[in-house]
């Protein structure tokens, strides 16, 4: 198999060097890169934007769950992202591919079937274990929603992402190095785009893919 460059982000050690292990043992002389946070995430793909897959924790400081993945779908939409969760819940799972993930790989999957995902994706396909994809629900409940989120931009998606967090417009602006008055017209264009009436209705759509995902405490190693 060719050269990959390839970016492990996932806030746990342990867990990082299980998925090191199970890459470099499906990839031959590739590249790969770690992140233990969202911003340090982000940092690493402005830096270097010809990544060819991202392996993704969602419960990363920073992320706050299916928000930080809408937010790097739409600043980074070139860069495939496989979300790498120990969250097993089939509506998660189908709120991320709907938000573009090009696949779900369960921490509870053996080092055999994370090294059959790798690779399958790398060769640009998409991969659900089967088990869990015939779980999966029906979308249609969740697609107006999502296409609404879509249409964000990244800076609107990370803006209804600081929104969750409770921050003030003054807050956000600073965290984003704009003006409060660019952010006052971000949260006026986000309001627009979901089709609600206020900042409070935006923070539950935003809380929302963020509560959503709830992973267990304990880690389950790859390495096995």
């Amino acid at each position: 198999m060719a050269a990959f460059r390839i970016v492990i982000a996932d806030d746990h050690p342990l867990f990082r060097d299980a998925l090191r292990l199970a890459v470099s043992q499906t990839v031959v002389d590739g590249e790969i890169a770690e992140a233990d946070s969202f911003d340090a995430l982000c940092a690493r793909l402005r830096a270097a934007p010809d990544i060819d897959l991202v392996l993704l924790d969602l419960n990363m400081p920073g992320m706050n769950g299916l928000s930080g993945l809408l937010y790097l779908r739409a600043e980074f939409a070139a860069v495939p992202i496989v979300v790498v969760s120990a969250n097993e819940n089939p509506r998660v799972v189908r709120r991320a591919l709907d938000l573009g993930a090009v696949g779900y790989i369960p921490k509870s999957a053996a080092a055999t079937a994370i090294r059959d995902a790798i690779g399958a994706l790398l060769a640009g396909g998409a991969w659900l274990p089967p088990a869990l994809g015939a779980r999966l629900p029906d979308s249609a409940g969740d697609a107006a929603l999502v296409a609404l989120l879509n249409t964000l931009t990244p800076q609107q998606s990370r803006v209804l992402m600081l929104l969750s967090e409770g921050l003030p417009n003054k807050q956000i602006a600073h965290a984003m190095q704009v003006t409060e008055a660019t952010i006052k017209a971000h949260v006026s264009a986000i309001l627009h785009k979901l089709g609600v009436d206020n900042r409070t209705q935006a923070v539950i759509v935003a809380r929302q893919l963020a509560t959503e995902v709830t992973e267990p405490a304990s880690e389950p190693s790859a390495a096995r």
